[in-house]
């Protein structure tokens, strides 16, 4: 059971912890409230982790738990809030490195107590949602022109108009959160506020409430806004120079430069504090740097700067447009997997709810797609547990089962059995002939392998060897039987066994040297030559007609067939 966080001792010490922190920082001793709210803020920041969510992170976590789409008035009860955070936070740890993982709870619990600090004082145990979006889109991390983009985009209307009541309701809320650090004095609410933000403009638009809260300086009222984005980014900005109150050799942070004082310099924390040495008052203008740069780069700057036709200011913000998008509707993009637990999950509840004999009921939370169980009466014995397993793998091999394809029905059909019967005696006539194809073609080659190792031995000077004998002539392209059905595109690997590296290299699939014709017109270039050399050696003994070997390759019709004599 979620505790009462109005009423629990551990929450309310975890609330007085922070500011005891805050406290220890002496940030009190700061003498410019705006200063002086916006570390406090920070300060709270960076203690809860917000400083590592930007407003996108934010955006997902009310997506999750469909916050965006409930109405801005209606309420958030405590519990609902801390499953929000627990969203954020726990998705946070998901992006951190293992070396950078954050204690989850220990955050929920300070934000969620800081929350309740400055928007239930009296513990009535419900924040509206409208106060959950803009306490978080101000408090996160991340740039302040998103920020800005989304708080805009909450306070106007169809047509991209900022509505007045809406932005009233926002400067409400929105300074109760330096009332919480207690600048309420300096930065609370009054009823001019918003009017005195937008005098002169009757619409705001986008592109003016931008104009208008990023500008230098901004509303009064919102003034520690923007300076608590530039606390965060000049943190680790490093300064080379002395100060001239407490003379510390670097700076980091701001820098502060008089502009009556000849090189007076102060850091952050002395200016801040109201420090003043020699002939500097207090009262003189002083200057703030975010950055160092070196006096050759100075120079530069104002070289380019005077050259220059253009203005080399750059523009607050990119211009958007007047009209808002259409936002996507993403209501019917669910997960299949997330569907299947719901679906198993509902499906036990049902039978659950129907055994008479539980008198106990169950809430199920889902948070990042588990389902936690939290009886309200009495826990549930040994031998329960071990049925309610039972009972969810039953209903799991149940639901594996429904999603089986049918089965198939053809097995009973005679008809379709005869078929495939008949199919299957054709493969087997099919791959017998293959076979004998295959065969075939390895005895071929085996022959080509004898004609290539007597064209080897027959050497260019060999005596018998007579070149104006030897006629080359194209190869006839092999016709292919019918009833050999279709040829394989792919020969096995042990058709060409037994046979030479040269007649392999010729017929190997792949992209290789194409020998095949060269080995066939080197046959019948030895053929020719064979025969001119029997007639020559049997000229002058006997006119008896040789003997000769007709080889035809498979395929080949009669007359395509080549003689070794």
């Amino acid at each position: 059971m979620i505790e009462d966080y109005g009423q629990s001792g551990d929450n309310m010490a975890d609330r007085r912890q922070l500011f005891v922190e805050m406290r220890a920082q002496d940030l009190d001793s700061i003498r410019l409230s705006t200063y002086r709210t916006a570390c406090k803020l920070r300060f709270v920041q960076k203690k809860c982790n917000l400083h590592l969510v930007d407003i996108w992170n934010v955006i997902e976590a009310f997506r999750e738990n469909g916050i965006n789409t409930m109405d801005l008035n209606a309420d958030l009860s405590v519990a609902r809030l801390e499953v929000v955070l627990s969203t954020i936070f726990y998705q946070l740890n998901k992006r951190m490195p293992t070396t950078h993982q954050i204690t989850v709870e220990h955050s929920i619990s300070l934000l969620l107590n800081f929350l309740l600090a400055a928007y239930d004082p009296e513990g009535h145990g419900k924040i509206s949602v409208f106060v959950v979006k803009m306490a978080l889109a101000t408090m996160c991390g991340g740039k302040i022109l998103d920020k800005l983009r989304y708080i805009f985009s909450q306070i106007s209307d169809s047509t991209g108009i900022m509505a007045y009541p809406q932005f009233d309701q926002f400067l409400r809320e929105v300074l109760k959160l330096p009332m919480a650090v207690f600048e309420g004095p300096s930065f609370g609410y009054t009823e001019q506020a918003s009017r005195t933000c937008f005098a002169q403009q009757k619409k705001v638009s986008l592109n003016t409430f931008l104009d208008t809260l990023m500008s230098d300086p901004p509303p009064q009222c919102l003034v520690w806004l923007p300076l608590m984005h530039r606390l965060a980014n000049v943190e680790n900005v490093f300064h080379p120079v002395e100060c001239s109150y407490c003379h510390t050799e670097s700076m980091m942070g701001f820098r502060y430069r008089c502009q009556q004082c000849h090189n007076y310099q102060l850091c952050q924390d002395c200016f801040w504090r109201g420090h003043a040495s020699g002939s500097h008052s207090n009262q003189h203008q002083m200057k703030e740097y975010t950055s160092w740069k070196s006096p050759a780069k100075k120079l530069s700057h104002a070289l380019s700067k005077s050259l220059s036709c253009a203005s080399s200011r750059e523009p607050l913000h990119p211009m958007f447009p007047e009209m808002p998008e259409k936002p996507l509707n993403l209501a019917h993009i669910v997960s299949n997997h997330q569907d299947e637990e719901h679906s198993l999950i509902a499906r036990y509840a049902a039978r659950l709810a129907a055994d008479a004999a539980v008198r106990y009921c169950v809430y199920v939370i889902f948070i990042a797609h588990n389902a936690i169980c939290v009886p309200c009466q009495k826990p549930v014995i040994d031998e329960k547990k071990v049925e309610i397993l039972q009972e969810i793998q039953r209903l799991r091999l149940q639901h594996e089962e429904a999603s089986q394809p049918p089965p198939d029905r053809g097995q009973q059909n005679p008809t379709l059995l005869a078929e495939l019967r008949l199919l299957r005696q054709r493969k087997d006539e099919l791959e017998q002939r293959m076979s004998t194809l295959q065969e075939s073609r390895r005895e071929l080659m085996v022959q080509l392998e004898q004609l290539m190792m007597l064209l080897k031995t027959q050497g260019p000077g060999s005596p018998r060897s007579s070149p104006s004998h030897t006629i080359s002539r194209p190869i006839p392209t092999p016709i292919h039987s019918d009833s050999a059905g279709t040829t394989p595109t792919h020969t096995p690997q042990d058709s060409l066994m037994g046979v030479g590296g040269d007649v392999q290299e010729a017929f190997a699939q792949g992209p290789r040297r194409n020998l095949r014709n060269d080995l066939l017109i080197a046959a019948d270039s030895i053929t020719n030559t064979m025969s001119s050399l029997v007639k020559e050696l049997n000229s002058g003994k006997n006119k008896q007609e040789p003997d000769k070997t007709c080889m035809v390759r498979p395929g080949w019709k009669k007359k395509e067939a080549y003689c070794v004599f």
